[in-house]
């Protein structure tokens, strides 16, 4: 396992290909963008991670042009973001604190609710459709860290163990499965939110990154439930 001081001070394309002695280039982000809805009405807003500014950006996707109309500071090192289904909040791992931040968008500004402390090196982050929980791949530990989002302040309810090195999360639409990839070993855990117990493990290409969720059109015969994305 790479020792966490080796972490410290590094790009994620540098941290990643310290790690595996290789270089992706760009297929590894450095920031990510969520989509938050605040009224119904009002045109969204993209909140973006800026990993070596320890800040997200705020940006208005209904100005003309779009603009950054708020900054709200985090942790080191954010990286991933993910949105609530309702809207009113926004989780943004910090990879080099080895904490998640909640930002509450229902603020003007928006800003920081509350900083949770997960494993080391959290990249990816994925909520359930239900907004009840929210899933965090810590890269170092090899574990996946759900949190409980209804408790006040949103806590760590249980650690899953997966493969080596997870980075990327998404939860299947029904909310049944989560789905976490593994770079170090080529594989995807597969977790059973109803048990938060890994269910299954599925081989895939060399150094799997992202996953998205694909949801047959009606009336297909169906296609991949998953799919990864292998530099």
């Amino acid at each position: 396992m790479l020792e966490s001081k080796r972490f410290a001070g590094l790009t994620t394309r540098q941290c990643v290909s310290t790690h595996k002695e290789r270089c992706f280039g760009a297929s590894i982000a450095v920031l990510a963008v969520a989509l938050t809805v605040m009224p119904a009405t009002a045109a969204p807003f993209a909140y973006i991670t800026n990993e070596t500014s320890n800040i997200v950006s705020v940006i208005d996707t209904g100005a003309t042009p779009p603009a950054v109309v708020h900054t709200v500071p985090v942790e080191s090192f954010p990286f991933g973001a993910a949105v609530t289904p309702d809207g009113k909040h926004v989780y943004v791992t910090n990879g080099q604190s080895n904490t998640v931040s909640v930002i509450d968008t229902t603020t003007n500004p928006p800003s920081v609710k509350a900083s949770i402390g997960v494993g080391e090196a959290p990249f990816g982050v994925a909520v359930t459709p239900d907004g009840k929980s929210a899933y965090v791949a810590n890269f170092f530990f090899n574990t996946v860290s759900l949190i409980d989002t209804t408790t006040a302040p949103p806590s760590v309810a249980a650690t899953i163990k997966v493969g080596a090195s997870p980075y990327g999360v998404a939860v299947a639409p029904d909310g049944k499965l989560t789905y976490v990839t593994n770079l170090n070993d080529n594989t995807v855990s597969v977790i059973d939110t109803s048990t938060n117990l890994v269910v299954t493990t599925v081989p895939v290409g060399n150094a799997p990154f992202g996953v998205g969720i694909v949801t047959p059109p009606a009336g297909s015969s169906g296609c991949l439930p998953f799919l990864t994305f292998n530099p």
